[in-house]
């Protein structure tokens, strides 16, 4: 795995998790590490599943891919605020 590789994953799950929270409604309580961590995770995921699924990669955007992307990154967003909010006193 290259430099190159992981710097864009990181910055691929920055955007799909600023996506993620953009979508979710009202304010989530996780800051903007964890933010990039779930969406590299939902990014991945979401990638696996369109594979899975038989989404054709092409040149181009592919759309579908990424709207599965940003809608894990909605769930993910979600599950980890309603954690992270339970366990505050």
């Amino acid at each position: 795995m290259s430099i190159e590789t992981i710097l864009g994953a990181i910055v691929i799950g920055a955007i799909i998790g600023a996506l993620g929270r953009l979508f979710l409604p009202g304010r989530q309580p996780i800051g903007w590490i964890l933010t990039v961590v779930v969406g590299i995770i939902a990014a991945l995921i979401g990638t696996a599943i369109a594979q899975a699924l038989g989404v054709a990669t092409t040149d181009g955007i592919d759309w579908i891919e990424i709207v599965m992307q940003v809608v894990l990154a909605v769930i993910g967003v979600a599950a980890v605020a309603a954690l992270r909010g339970r366990t505050r006193v």
